[in-house]
């Protein structure tokens, strides 16, 4: 229904922020990440989720896409509700989550408040099994083919596996990932390179 909110942040406070759109204030739940790049008084542009329940409608929003697209990938996992997702992108960047993900971090993601050992084990399961049944895989096609969850063995394949956790198609990741240098970054540095490459696109 939203696709974003665009005015002046006009309120701040835990995992909130109000923005002022033409006079009226959109109540947006948020993450710690988002809330450090705003400012009360200053413009700011929200990617919006609109979660819909029986007894309340609640507006979700987020400083990038990537974060936005992370959300819903997280409250797709049985028992992961919108508060949960929260706690667990105000502790882990979009770039980080899909690296926990691929490696099977689970400490990584136990870090987030309210986040317990078997919560984090079903969100490794959960979407490496969607990555592994082409659900999110590069170009909608098994990651490598047998339904079977592939471990990369470098650092372009770990990245490309990363990105497609993250929702984006096999052409979007070899355009995001061409020019960048693989052999000198950081895996996390080719990921967040590759991310600000398609945010421009």
């Amino acid at each position: 229904m939203f696709y974003y909110v665009s005015g002046t942040v006009a309120h701040m406070r835990p995992y909130l922020a109000v923005v002022d759109c033409g006079g009226v204030g959109y109540a947006c739940r948020t993450t710690n990440h988002t809330l450090s790049r705003l400012k009360q008084g200053e413009k700011a542009r929200l990617y919006t989720y609109l979660n819909v329940r029986e007894d309340a409608m609640e507006l979700y929003g987020f400083a990038t896409e990537n974060e936005r697209n992370c959300f819903e990938l997280l409250i797709g996992v049985s028992g992961v509700g919108p508060k949960a997702a929260l706690s667990i992108l105000s502790a882990a960047t979009p770039e980080s989550l899909a690296m926990s993900v691929i490696t099977g971090d689970e400490k990584a993601l136990t870090v987030a408040p309210g986040i317990g050992k078997k919560i984090a084990q079903r969100i490794i399961l959960e979407l490496k099994d969607k990555l592994a049944k082409g659900q999110i895989a590069p170009g909608g096609e098994s990651y490598g083919g047998t339904g079977v969850t592939v471990i990369p063995e470098n650092k372009a394949s770990e990245a490309a596996a990363a990105l497609a956790v993250l929702g984006y198609s096999q052409g979007e990741i070899n355009l995001a990932l061409k020019g960048v240098d693989l052999e000198a970054l950081t895996l996390e540095e080719i990921i967040k390179q590759a991310l600000k490459k398609m945010v421009k696109a």
